[in-house]
């Protein structure tokens, strides 16, 4: 026992020096590892060409739409696109949304999250590699930089080289852009909800709301900051979505993919080793892949929670494949399915040849006999639209049809009616029991409009308007200002004799006299007793 424990002592104290040896030999080691700047080269090809359209009309739109003019009528605001905070309205063209109808907001933004369920289950990050905002203004800030900066080589050397008038002036000029980008970001946005050029004439007098001031510099401040100086930090690190889109890929959804049955084993000196009888891949180690990638990582290394599928490693891969008179599709839109299969086909392929030279290489496997790529799998729509994608579609295009269907038919008049509640009632002088009621009518029409208010289910009942001159009497009219609420005092009043023995419920009709439409309201009716 003793052997034993002083063994165990022995080993203890072992293990303990050798923790305090590792600990004092980090203690001054930074924990974390510095950033190291991502200098992506300008892709040429057809994503490339996809993600400049792209980029320009999402701008387009981000920056133009307030600006375009829209005419509602009089006295209501002539800019298509409106958040009218004051007023608590919101205008998109023809279509307006009231306080009590934000439940066509929640609409829009269930739609969205289904339709990002959709794109990302059947095309991956799709939204982040071409119009997720932080890919735009991102690729628009690197326009800039390489503008100023030059090219993917010229920027890693001046990134190098020592601070000098050259690279002062390079740089200051850049972020001095990337500053005006920032501003016009936050300039834009505030002008969604006001009138923009009046806005934009206050904002350059000083006679704008502080509120205004404040959104374009938190604004300029983020776009900034994650648009020209984190980038691809705020992918990795701040978005949530890399970690969220791992529950909604499956082996049927489409990724950009590295397909290592026919790239590997890669090498520089592919023509040499072949002519040597050597197997090699058509994958020649040129990182060209890794020097367009905006995220700074190798597709080749796999999927990875980085990668936003902007498929700009598959332009940079088919230009060295043309290059080299390879055809295209090493890197390529991919199900996992897919790679599954044509990797098992390749594998099995090689099994059955007893050749030197690989059976993955542009022979073989793209060659003038076709063996093997006769049995290669290629991605078809059937591959990735599956029951799950039916399903996502379905409920995208239910919720949209209904909130269609009910903007078709919902009605531009709403109304409230509160009793009094003190007192319930009043009894008259001659007997007769009357009750006050507030009424009021929203006109969501932009036009004037009269309404009717007649009385129903309450025998002998009688209205008239508290500042109105009129006698009492079985309906009165109101007038209404075209996208306005008018709330008016109101009087019912039932004649001694008529009163019924306990509190009744009636209705109250509210009538356009230009459309017929009409909304019915329950009251309830007080009486002594």
């Amino acid at each position: 026992m003793n052997a034993i424990g002083a063994e165990n002592s022995h080993s203890g104290s072992n293990v303990e020096a050798f923790d305090v040896e590792a600990v004092n030999s980090r203690e001054n080691r930074s924990l974390y590892e510095a950033r190291k700047a991502i200098h992506p080269k300008r892709a040429k090809g057809s994503f490339r060409t996809l993600k400049w359209w792209v980029m320009a009309v999402t701008l387009g739109i981000y920056y133009l739409t307030p600006w375009i003019r829209w005419d509602r009528g009089s006295g209501l605001p002539d800019q298509a696109v409106l958040l009218d905070m004051a007023n608590r309205r919101f205008y998109f063209f023809m279509i307006d949304i009231w306080p009590h109808e934000f439940f066509y907001v929640a609409g829009m933004l269930v739609m969205a999250g289904i339709g990002l369920f959709l794109v990302t289950s059947t095309f991956g990050r799709a939204w982040c590699g071409y119009t997720c905002p932080q890919t735009v203004w991102v690729d628009l800030f690197l326009v800039v930089e390489r503008f100023f900066e030059g090219e993917r080589n010229a920027r890693i050397k001046l990134d190098a080289q020592p601070w000098n008038g050259s690279k002062i002036a390079k740089r200051s000029a850049k972020h001095i852009v990337w500053v005006l980008i920032a501003i016009a970001t936050g300039g834009a946005w505030i002008f969604y909800f006001a009138d923009a050029p009046t806005l934009f004439v206050n904002l350059f007098t000083g006679n704008a709301p502080h509120v205004a001031y404040a959104t374009v510099g938190v604004l300029t401040a983020t776009t900034y900051i994650f648009g020209g100086l984190m980038r691809e930090q705020v992918c990795t690190y701040m978005c949530p979505w890399p970690r969220i889109q791992a529950a909604m890929l499956d082996e049927h959804s489409l990724t950009v993919t590295y397909n290592d049955w026919r790239g590997e084993p890669r090498s520089r000196h592919a023509k040499r080793m072949r002519k040597e009888g050597k197997i090699v891949g058509d994958c020649v180690d040129c990182n060209a892949c890794v020097a367009v990638c905006p995220m700074g990582i190798d597709i080749r290394d796999g999927q990875q929670m980085e990668c936003i599928t902007c498929a700009l490693c598959i332009d940079a891969c088919d230009g060295v494949m043309d290059k080299l008179g390879v055809e295209r599709g090493l890197i390529s839109y991919a199900t996992l399915g897919e790679y599954n299969s044509n990797m098992a086909i390749a594998h099995a392929s090689e099994s059955t040849h007893a050749s030197t030279v690989s059976l993955i290489n542009p022979e073989n496997v793209r060659g003038k006999s076709g063996q093997l790529s006769d049995k290669l799998i290629h991605t078809s729509w059937r591959s990735f639209i599956r029951p799950r994608t039916y399903l996502y579609m379905a409920i995208y295009v239910a919720i949209g049809l209904a909130m269609l269907a009910m903007l078709a038919t919902r009605e531009r008049l709403d109304v409230h009616v509160l009793p009094d509640r003190n007192p319930l009632f009043v009894v008259l002088s001659d007997g007769s029991v009357r009750n006050g009621y507030e009424l009021k009518i929203l006109n969501m029409k932009g036009e004037q409009r009269e309404f009717e208010v007649t009385i129903h289910d309450l025998d002998g009942a009688l209205i008239w308007l508290a500042a109105g001159s009129d006698e009492p009497s079985s309906r009165v009219r109101i007038h209404v200002e075209a996208s306005k609420l008018k709330s008016s005092r109101l009087f019912v009043v039932v004649p001694k004799h008529q009163i019924p023995d306990t509190k009744a419920v009636f209705s109250l009709l509210v009538k356009a006299l230009d459309d017929s439409e009409s909304v019915t309201h329950d009251v309830q009716f007080e009486v002594p007793g």
